[in-house]
């Protein structure tokens, strides 16, 4: 069940080169800030200027903050495939966590089925591809760590939501990975242009190595990372 609290922090969503937006990225965040009932209320007030499309509780209970046609002000600054604008493209939607800031922790199993659920409504009404589910940290790996690594990709990815790497089979790590792993990255989808080596690789690691991510190029950041390429160029259709 989803309840409906409005924030009026949202707009129409801004055209592309002429052309109407595409809802075609899904972003995942945290809050950063407990209870629950006061990061609704932020992102509901008109002086944060931040909003997102749906809140979740940690135990599962859903708001809908921003109808998905309007432009949610959740990503800020970032980047995802070269696109900056991602707030035009995405929907976003934030989980009830206190954030690295203020204790951290595990998102627990009814919070984390109530946004498996959402997802895939979210996918079956819009064309989402699986490379561009994305977390916050992702598109700002300068400034962002939500949802951080505790967050479980690998399950989502299980239930059909976004990429994870099987390193039951590994990949050749062969250029563009071993020889110039950032153009890789870039390939996934970071911004390798604005960003330090460093920064992405980190970045990375916390979503797909989240047992380690001190941003070091280390053999197994490099099978993931060509894990990871192999996959984005099967779902993106590309060689």
């Amino acid at each position: 069940m989803i309840t409906d609290h409005q924030s009026p922090n949202c707009g129409a969503r801004k055209p592309e080169q002429g052309h109407a937006p595409k809802i075609d990225t899904l972003v995942i965040h945290y809050t950063g800030m407990m209870p629950t009932e006061r990061a609704r209320d932020w992102l509901c007030d008109p002086a944060s200027m931040v909003s997102a499309h749906y809140l979740l509780d940690e135990d599962g209970t859903t708001w809908r903050l921003v109808a998905e046609e309007d432009r949610a002000w959740h990503a800020g600054v970032g980047c995802w495939r070269g696109w900056r604008d991602i707030n035009s493209r995405s929907i976003g939607i934030e989980l009830s966590n206190p954030g690295h800031d203020y204790g951290y922790r595990d998102f627990p199993d009814p919070q984390i089925e109530a946004l498996i659920a959402l997802a895939r409504d979210i996918l079956a009404r819009h064309p989402i591809p699986a490379h561009n589910v994305v977390a916050h940290s992702d598109i700002a790996p300068d400034r962002k760590f939500d949802p951080g690594e505790l967050f479980p990709w690998a399950r989502l990815a299980a239930a059909g939501i976004g990429l994870w790497p099987d390193m039951d089979t590994p990949v050749e790590v062969k250029a563009p990975v071993c020889n110039a792993p950032l153009v890789a990255l870039s390939k996934i989808g970071y911004d390798t242009d604005k960003q330090t080596a460093e920064t992405v690789i980190s970045a990375f690691q916390r979503r797909f190595r989240p047992s380690c991510f001190d941003g070091a190029l280390d053999d197994e950041t490099k099978q993931r990372i060509a894990q990871l390429h192999s996959l984005v160029a099967a779902s993106s259709g590309s060689a």
